[in-house]
């Protein structure tokens, strides 16, 4: 049986990643999740608590700068690989607590690392560097954005120099820069994978494309940044999550991944985009419209939709420090590994659509704060 750690497991990314290893990758597979995770404001328990059964998907609540935490759950479990999510990750909030950021992105990142190595190292060889137990990995999740920004051409490699613009980026370049001190330091066995913009289910509302799509449900104008001409590089959470368990799994030692969408789109046109979807899967399915909290009826006496439309869109003073242009090449993950973006933007965004309509209690909750209470309703008598 193998035993994930999985750190950050009740936010967007890592919540998709744990439902993807036990309800699709290893569904039918004897493995064994532990989930860690101090569920700051963009952590959900609500998000992840039909995935815990504590049989093969534990929960425990913690910081990941908890020393004796970490080392307790190593003590406890026999953990194969840990895959640290946990981070602080809004730019915008990074500008407003740059310390905070600092705290937890690059020391938790170093505690973790010297817990998995209090663990699992069995000795030293003849050079003096320790030797570690087979079949142990330690795996980064990161960002494009330690690379910085790019101009109109090309692509960030692996072999990118590392420019971070904002304490956001500055802090996941210092926490890989860390990971690979303890590769080159202790012969440690770890790896990297630097992903591009990421959506789909489960989504914090304060976040681009949930934000599109939540306002618009509400009725309400759609914030874009400046003329919105920043180019970002979209991914599907679920090809995501399939990328990073390859490369834990099967990726070699010390190496960063890349791993992009191939779905390069300006900010503005992704906003378009999302106004025309929902408009256009509501004109085809008129009961899609109960959702929305203006009701108000048409001509021919159904929900008017016709206000579903460009005139939604607000410009707002431009972010400070705003990257110009992220785009990621993952020819590297896709030769050695055989990865690569499964799913279209158009596709996506549809999926990703629905996925709010089904699931408004979810992100109601969200918007409310109620779900900031879940951890108590549920764990008080502990």
């Amino acid at each position: 049986m193998k035993t994930y750690l999985v750190t950050g497991a009740a936010g967007f990314i890592g919540a998709n990643f744990i439902k993807y290893l036990l309800n699709r990758k290893y569904k039918n597979e004897d493995i064994k999740v532990i989930i860690l995770d101090a569920l700051t404001y963009a952590g959900n328990l609500g998000t992840i608590k039909n995935d815990i059964d504590n049989k093969r998907c534990v929960f425990v609540k913690g910081d990941i700068r908890d020393r004796e935490l970490a080392d307790k759950l190593f003590a406890e479990n026999d953990i194969d690989y840990l895959v640290n999510f946990a981070a602080e990750s809004h730019v915008d909030r990074s500008i407003e607590d740059p310390q905070l950021f600092l705290s937890v992105n690059i020391l938790g990142t170093q505690n973790l690392l010297d817990a998995a190595r209090r663990a699992w190292v069995t000795g030293k060889d003849e050079n003096g560097y320790p030797t570690w137990k087979a079949g142990k990995r330690y795996h980064q999740v990161s960002t494009d954005e330690v690379y910085g920004s790019l101009g109109t051409e090309g692509f960030f490699t692996e072999t990118t120099p590392l420019c971070p613009h904002s304490p956001y980026s500055a802090s996941k370049t210092s926490a890989d820069m860390f990971v690979m001190a303890y590769r080159d330091t202790y012969h440690m066995p770890i790896t990297i994978t630097r992903c591009s913009n990421n959506y789909g289910p489960y989504h914090f509302p304060e976040k681009l494309i949930p934000l599109i799509i939540n306002n618009i449900l509400e009725g309400k104008q759609l914030p874009v940044y400046g003329e919105g001409l920043n180019v970002r590089d979209w991914l599907y959470v679920e090809d995501h999550c399939k990328a990073i368990d390859m490369v834990v799994r099967e990726g070699r030692e010390g190496e960063v991944y890349n791993v992009g969408g191939h779905n390069e789109m300006t900010n503005i046109d992704i906003v378009k985009l999302t106004i025309k979807t929902i408009h256009d899967m509501m004109a085809n399915d008129k009961q899609l419209r109960k959702v929305l909290k203006k009701q108000q009826n048409d001509a021919n006496g159904d929900i008017d939709i016709s206000w579903i439309n460009n005139d939604l869109i607000t410009h707002v003073a431009d972010r400070l420090g705003h990257d110009k242009r992220y785009a990621i090449d993952p020819t590297k993950i896709k030769n050695e590994l055989g990865w690569y973006p499964e799913t279209k933007f158009a596709d996506g965004i549809k999926k990703t659509i629905q996925w709010y309509l089904d699931n408004r209690e979810w992100w109601e909750t969200i918007i409310s704060g109620e779900y900031q209470n879940y951890y108590e309703k549920m764990y008080s008598n502990c």
